[in-house]
């Protein structure tokens, strides 16, 4: 590798060292997206369909670590730690005030396994209906009584 210039010096001590693939990094909590095992957003922090497709993702990966954003609320990632601790998966959470990004949780590995379809498919309003009818009859006449009129 030939000598650096003194201009090179000059910008990695003023922007720092260069980062191969900086916004794909900056979007997937720090990891490169040819790593990931399964990626949720922030609003499926909070979503059962979304939960249980990261717990099959733990089964199927043992030897993988979970990425939490830390510029969610920490009550939203409870279920999330919840189960990285029940299949010990070690977990991180990554707070990077600079970067702005959709993704809630990352399931990773260190290593790339180039994995298609990493994200968890958004539940529309039409299958939250088809979900909510098949439901608990119980259940959805107490929902009634609490709906705004």
């Amino acid at each position: 590798m030939g000598k650096r210039s003194v201009d090179d010096v000059l910008q990695e001590g003023i922007h720092g060292k260069k980062q191969i693939k900086a916004s794909e990094r900056k979007r997937f909590l720090g990891t490169f997206r040819e790593r990931v095992v399964i990626a949720l957003t922030k609003g499926q922090l909070m979503q059962d369909e979304a939960l249980f497709q990261l717990e099959q993702a733990m089964k199927n990966h043992p030897d993988t670590k979970l990425l939490l954003n830390g510029n969610v609320s920490p009550r939203f990632m409870n279920s999330e730690q919840d189960l990285a601790s029940k299949y010990n998966i070690p977990y991180t959470v990554v707070s990077n005030r600079e970067a702005e990004t959709d993704i809630g949780a990352v399931l990773t590995y260190d290593h790339a396994v180039n994995i298609e379809d990493i994200f968890v498919p958004e539940l529309h309003d039409n299958q939250e209906q088809s979900k909510e009818n098949h439901t608990n009859p119980i259940v959805k006449a107490i929902k009634k009584l609490f709906k705004p009129r």
